[in-house]
């Protein structure tokens, strides 16, 4: 009897460790869920939330500086108290000759305001130098440094992230040939048209070079690529969207017709 109780008592202890193992088990498992849940959200939506609030604040930011150079360069017709050039009107068939072109700036300053109506009518993002988490996990595009500036001769090369820290490019796949893609800095609006994509493996840098995918070619065209992560919630491949310039105006031309009223809010808002 001694022995069949010592027996009963042990495989009592026993079921009474595994059974508080298991619950030990299951909380920590529980545990594991809500914190993996709130990683989840911070990626998707604070990431996202906190992106936009410094994207907005840097298109407010070049909004005023492209204000202030636009007044500073405008004059007053004597005897109108009207400044000229403030206003011009849009003149879409207009030979501007040769795209102006800046220089590269320091890593973190803004290059100018990427408008594309097929991701959305209001879609408006700065475009910021570097390609670091500084820039594309705060403020959104990047531009690869060492990469052709708007409108050079060569490969304009800009990166962005799809569904977190803002989704600047989430919807990249979307893009239809012909699309119009416009990119304004403080020397005017340089307007892009979209021609086809692909997807490669992250090695694949060649689709940066000044021709891209074409190496020792010499550049004739300015083109525009914008990169991304693919599949939208891995980063095993990069998107790749190609785009060619297909004109440009001078910023005392005014903004092309078909963003004037974003540039306009854009305005207003800085």
């Amino acid at each position: 009897m001694q022995l069949r109780d010592r027996a009963a008592a042990g495989a009592a202890r026993a079921a009474g460790l595994a059974s508080r193992s298991i619950g030990v088990l299951g909380e920590l498992l529980v545990t594991a869920g809500v914190i993996l849940l709130l990683f989840v959200a911070w990626q998707l939506w604070w990431t996202n939330a906190e992106s936009d609030a410094n994207q907005r604040e840097a298109v407010q930011d070049f909004a005023r500086q492209f204000n202030g150079a636009r007044e500073s360069n405008s004059t007053v017709s004597p005897g109108t108290g009207a400044a000229t050039g403030a206003a011009p009107s849009f003149a879409p068939s207009a030979d501007y000759g040769p795209a102006a072109s800046s220089a590269e700036p320091a890593v973190g300053a803004t290059i100018g305001l990427l408008y594309v109506p097929r991701f959305s009518a209001g879609y408006t993002r700065p475009i910021i130098q570097g390609t670091g988490p500084a820039v594309l996990d705060t403020l959104g595009i990047g531009h690869y440094e060492g990469t052709s500036m708007p409108g050079a001769a060569g490969n304009f090369a800009v990166a962005g992230h799809r569904q977190t820290h803002g989704a600047v490019l989430d919807n990249i796949d979307a893009l239809v040939p012909g699309d119009r893609i416009y990119v304004q800095t403080r020397d005017g609006y340089y307007i892009y048209v979209f021609r086809n994509s692909e997807i490669v493996l992250p090695t694949r840098t060649d689709v940066l070079l000044p021709v891209p995918t074409q190496p020792g070619a010499v550049p004739k065209e300015s083109y525009l690529t914008m990169t991304s992560c693919n599949p939208r919630f891995g980063s095993q491949e990069r998107f790749v969207a190609y785009a060619l310039l297909e004109r440009w105006q001078p910023a005392s031309a005014g903004p092309p017709a078909e963003i004037a009223a974003q540039v306009q809010r854009a305005s207003q808002e800085g």
